[in-house]
């Protein structure tokens, strides 16, 4: 992440695939910067009922990154068991706050940088060639692997505008 606001060649990555790991990182590092020095307590926070935490929603990118990787490189859908493992930080709501608090800011930035290395490591397997590749996505429509990669980092952006406005409302 030395060059974090340039958008360019990757060592090791073909061209494309450099520019779109390259806006990930930027996106990553705003992310670790909306989050530096939280507490426990800061990062289990909620709103109100309906809301989510902020370390939930740091374990939300982890795994949307993760079901991914599952989804475009091994071409599978989470078995039954992995569904299981990563509901909570999937689909966030009711069994998120349930399930996900009680930890520090290390636990999650150690997710985040696990999957996040994986993929990494991923992307050094495929060419730019593999960006274009298409099937069917979501509702019945076309998709291309630069978008489903392009939406991995774009709901880590969404949801970093709730950590920011969370972070911002949290008592003093």
């Amino acid at each position: 992440m030395d060059n974090i606001y340039l958008i360019t060649d990757i060592p090791g990555y073909t061209p494309q695939i450099s520019r779109l790991l390259s806006m990930m990182n930027y996106a990553r590092h705003t992310t670790l910067e909306a989050v530096k020095g939280l507490s426990q307590e800061e990062l289990d926070y909620l709103l109100d009922p309906k809301s989510n935490s902020i370390g939930a929603l740091l374990l939300h990118f982890a795994s949307v990154e993760y079901a991914y990787q599952v989804v475009t490189f091994e071409k599978r859908d989470l078995t039954e068991e992995e569904e299981q493992e990563r509901l909570p930080e999937l689909d966030l709501g009711d069994l998120g706050r349930e399930k996900i608090k009680g930890h520090q800011l290390d636990y999650y930035l150690g997710k985040l940088e696990e999957v996040r290395n994986r993929t990494f490591e991923l992307f050094r397997t495929v060419d730019d060639a593999w960006l274009d590749e298409q099937e069917e996505f979501w509702y019945g429509k076309q998709a291309n692997n630069y978008f489903k990669w392009f939406h991995v980092f774009e709901d880590e952006i969404n949801h970093r505008g709730q950590i920011r406005l969370i972070r911002n409302r949290i008592p003093k």
